[in-house]
């Protein structure tokens, strides 16, 4: 299957990503495809930086 460059991953699957990634019991084959799941997430700007130069 190609992968479209604008595939997304959906905010709660990327929700229960982060959860999974972070419990110490998953397995690395789990947490490899919750990593892949949380790169195919869009970009947040909520880091709070905000570009002032210029």
């Amino acid at each position: 299957m190609a992968k479209n460059k604008n595939d997304q991953t959906s905010k709660g699957v990327a929700s229960k990503a982060s959860k999974l990634l972070s419990e110490p019991k998953t397995t690395k084959a789990v947490k490899a495809v919750a990593a892949s799941a949380l790169t195919q997430t869009p970009r947040s700007h909520k880091s709070g930086s905000k570009n002032t130069t210029g």
